[in-house]
């Protein structure tokens, strides 16, 4: 599995990228369809404007009757107002087919990301993942909703403008075409280098959002540790990094440019001056000369067309590039082909069977070595031990946001693995350690435990968790917006909040991950309350370093170094001596 983090520009696929659009576009046929049938007619009209100018100049207005003038502006404006009502739609067409294209992207792409499992999140930073999603797909859809259309529109206008030189002045079409090669060699000589500096564009600036995403959510610690001169200094070498690489593309764009008007132009003037030639000798009428110049113009100018949107191309394949890497990204972590059902109502055992597990970026230390433990229906174990002994690693397994590299973890017999990841997960109550609060009301954060909990059971698990009280008091009550990750709230508030999220879910399964650390002394005590009638009939899992706080369990585990080094009661332990007692020395006596 890939690393979406990119620190230096990696070659690109070139615009064969942009082919992983096809599956977007693709349910949007009739917009597409819609949008070739009026560029098509756009197109045309705008062919018949030198047909009309040509009647002018070889009639001449001194030769021409009152009639025969009128009628011809007449027809003149009756082309304009086609060709303006045909762009009109070309454009609505084009651009509402980019706007529900994109919006596909944008869902599909989301629901990969946020499917995947612990591990891909742990290799990646969230302001990458944030930039391909925005920045990455806004270039997409500036290419589909305009260069596209712009690209098109000139392949369509250069290759009708061509034909009419054609049939116009055979002779002066064959002189034009000697120079296309020239106008051509700094498009395919510069394209490559843009596209290049295009994909490091991106890079570079995703760099600096990843940075920006994750000071901003950590905005408190930079402040306590007064870094805000050096985080804006890290952040503004980012963006200079990204200014840097965005000049050089401008750059060589600016180049292609240049090249590719100068030849262009200087193509046009050499075909004015041959046919300016033939009309001085009468080989070749004015009105002709002037229908020729002005299909050079609009062939011309489609060229240019071209080398300007041939940019855009090159960075939408390098940002489509880099979508593409996260929609190839598959998880590690999914369903079994065929699962296998729990069994409901759950009796809640829980077995590791000789469990070894490795996290991927720590792959020469076991986080769990040998590991076996057996707990049973309704029984609530305390994980114990010191920092690193791999307490909290066995609630991730339990959780599966990883497999064990050896050995076997069951629940109420079943292989974890054998299971949907919906099912076993749907089992489960989490009060993590580090609360987490999005945005929203203080009833749809407790309703994330169960989102088609009615109002009246998110106020009894709030009453339950000792929350009710403090929500009442916020202006809107539940309905009061608790800030970005929960800003308006202190951190027993947060962790309130939490335990009522787990008292939504009634779960026969429960993980509690320090679940009272951040309360105060008086709080605890209403919410161990809490959490004993919330175990009750359930099988608890408890991590604590508080030793007090776990004194109550059914039995407790003492775990260093991913293995079970002693377990039992509180006082069976004390008795025994050992890492318990010595923890416990230090935290009583203390």
């Amino acid at each position: 599995m890939s690393n979406v983090t990119t620190d230096t520009p990696r070659p690109s696929r070139r615009i064969g990228a942009l082919r992983e659009l096809w599956p977007f576009l693709k349910p949007h046929r009739a917009l597409a369809l819609g949008w070739l049938l009026f560029l098509g007619v756009s197109s045309g009209a705008s062919l018949v404007l030198p047909m009309a100018f040509r009647h002018i100049i070889d009639q001449g207005f001194g030769h021409s009757s009152q009639a025969v003038i009128n009628e011809t502006f007449i027809a003149l404006f009756g082309v304009a107002l086609v060709l303006a009502f045909a762009t009109a739609a070309r454009y609505f067409c084009i651009t509402l087919l980019s706007e529900r294209a994109l919006a596909t992207l944008r869902q599909t792409l989301y629901a990969r990301v946020i499917r995947l499992d612990v591990g891909f999140f742990e290799r990646s930073r969230v302001g990458e993942l944030l930039s391909r999603l925005s920045a990455d797909t806004e270039v997409v859809q500036a290419l589909i909703g305009s260069g596209v259309s712009v690209a098109l529109r000139s392949v369509v206008m250069l290759i009708g403008a061509s034909a009419m030189m054609v049939w116009t002045a055979p002779s002066l079409a064959g002189l034009t075409a000697l120079v296309i090669p020239a106008v051509m060699l700094p498009i395919l000589l510069f394209g490559r280098r843009v596209q290049k500096l295009s994909r490091a564009s991106q890079d570079r600036l995703a760099d600096a959002a990843a940075i920006a995403n994750e000071t901003l959510n950590a905005s408190t610690a930079v402040k306590a540790y007064a870094r805000e001169d050096i985080e804006s200094i890290r952040y503004s070498s980012a963006i200079f990094r990204a200014l840097a690489t965005a000049r050089r593309r401008i750059g060589m764009r600016a180049l292609l440019t240049l090249a590719v008007i100068v030849l262009v132009f200087g193509a046009i003037t050499l075909v004015l001056w041959a046919g300016a030639r033939h009309v001085l000798a009468g080989t070749l009428d004015a009105g002709v000369l002037g229908q020729f110049v002005l299909y050079a113009v609009f062939a011309a100018g489609s060229v240019a067309g071209l080398s300007e949107v041939w940019g855009d191309v090159l960075r939408a394949a390098g940002a489509m590039e880099r979508i593409s890497e996260l929609l190839a990204e598959r998880a590690e972590i999914v369903d079994p082909a065929q699962p296998t059902a729990l069994p409901r109502p759950m009796r809640g055992s829980l077995r590791f069977d000789s469990v070894s597990f490795h996290y991927p970026t720590r792959p020469d230390t076991a986080a769990l070595n040998d590991f076996t433990l057996n707990i049973q229906p309704g029984e609530t174990v305390a994980l114990v031990g010191p920092s690193g002994a791999g307490k909290s690693t066995v609630f991730a397994m339990l959780l599966r946001f990883y497999d064990p590299q050896s050995g076997r973890i069951s629940i109420d017999g079943i292989d974890l693995r054998a299971a949907t990841l919906a099912d076993l997960r749907g089992t489960i109550a989490l009060v993590p350690q580090e609360t987490v609060i999005f945005a929203g009301s203080a009833a749809d954060n407790i309703r994330f435990g169960r989102q088609d909990a009615s109002d009246d059971e998110v106020r009894a698990a709030a009453r339950a968790a000792e929350a009710h009280d403090f929500i009442s008091a916020l202006d809107n009550g539940y309905d009061a917006e608790l800030g970005e990750r929960g800003v308006r709230l202190s951190g027993g508030q947060r962790q309130r909040i939490a335990i009522a999220r787990a008292i939504l879910r009634d779960a026969p399964l429960l993980l509690l991950d320090e679940a009272t650390s951040a309360l105060d002394a008086q709080s605890e005590a209403a919410i161990q309350q809490a959490l004993e009638r919330l175990e009750k009939g359930r099988t608890t899992l408890v991590i604590a370093h508080r030793l007090a706080t776990v004194q109550r369990a059914d039995r407790i585990v003492v775990m260093d170094g991913g293995r079970i080094v002693a377990q039992g009661t509180h006082e069976s332990l004390l008795a025994e001596g050992g890492l318990y007692a010595e923890l416990a020395r230090l935290q009583f006596v203390a």
